[in-house]
């Protein structure tokens, strides 16, 4: 079996980790000036988030998921890599002496802890956590909310995915692995989804959409938490219910979320949510967003090509 790209490296016990891409992965872990002067941006950035929430009434709070390079060092087999250069441990350090230190929401040390646990806490061939990392995090963000996680949440059904991942698709042959998939989704509705995730859907390609998804869930159930998240956030979040959108649909009486590291600040006025969330990979650190977001633009792209189909 070999590597076909340099993107991904093969470590212990068939565990796959993202090393390269347009990201860059591992370069982010070096003791660099391009790296810190990205992190001071990335901390003036949340630092002015706080503050223009703040100034609309919204609490805002930040996290980022960590890459499996951050969190599962100990299964490398021989990539030289420090986790102590992790931009995700970095970046909260900075912000722990930061106006905003209550805006973040730090994963890293959560889920080092629990490292050794049993269903592991990402998937070994995909650059995703497995639903088990997803509800760590999840308790650990409605933690920093102020929220309770409903009681029978661990109870919902699900159902065993065998396929190939993100990353086993890049080895020659590829590799496979089941995932485990919980059917969070019982008390909350999509009330809405923009003109592009209708598209997708209706072209079966729900698979292919990212920037730009846009969907909001109502709950009435009586056990959630009677305010309103936004939600802005990357695949670990999803627009489909099977990671943080889910668990915190199901938690909540209104959830918005919009695929996108950028905010739209017209949008946050305009709903005025009780909370602001926002969720990126850790990878995607090596960008910092302008928050010049158009949330209505975005959700229109697409819709006239499917127009033509119909």
């Amino acid at each position: 079996m070999r590597d076909s790209t340099d993107m991904v490296h093969l470590g212990r016990d068939g565990w796959l980790f993202l090393t390269g891409g347009t990201n860059r992965v591992r370069q982010q872990y070096r003791a660099s000036l391009p790296v810190a002067w990205r992190l001071w941006r990335w901390r003036r950035l949340i630092e002015a988030r706080t503050a223009t929430a703040a100034a609309l009434g919204v609490r805002a709070f930040h996290v980022v998921v960590p890459e499996k390079l951050s969190i599962y060092d100990d299964r490398l087999d021989g990539l030289p890599l420090d986790p102590a250069l992790s931009p995700a441990r970095r970046l909260g350090a900075r912000l722990a002496r930061s106006p905003a230190a209550r805006a973040w929401i730090d994963l890293v040390g959560p889920l080092r802890a629990a490292r050794d646990a049993e269903p592991p806490l990402y998937l070994r061939t995909d650059t995703h956590w497995s639903q088990e990392g997803c509800r760590l995090a999840y308790g650990e963000i409605m933690r920093a909310l102020g929220a309770v996680p409903p009681p029978d949440l661990a109870t919902r059904p699900f159902h065993d995915h065998d396929g190939v991942l993100d990353l086993g698709a890049k080895l020659d042959p590829p590799r496979r692995e089941t995932m485990r998939v919980y059917e969070v989704q019982r008390d909350a509705v999509r009330t809405y989804a923009n003109p592009l995730v209708e598209a997708h859907e209706a072209r079966g390609t729900a698979a292919d959409l990212h920037v730009g998804a846009h969907v909001v869930f109502r709950n009435d159930s009586p056990a959630a938490d009677p305010r309103t998240l936004m939600l802005f956030g990357d695949s670990c979040s999803h627009f489909h219910p099977i990671f943080l959108t889910g668990l915190l649909a199901e938690s909540f009486r209104e959830l918005h979320f919009v695929w996108s590291a950028s905010l739209d600040w017209s949008y946050v006025e305009r709903v005025r949510p009780h909370l602001l969330l926002v969720e990126v990979a850790e990878r995607f650190l090596a960008r910092v967003p302008t928050d010049r977001f158009d949330v209505a633009a975005e959700g229109a792209r697409g819709v006239e090509g499917r127009e033509r189909e119909i």
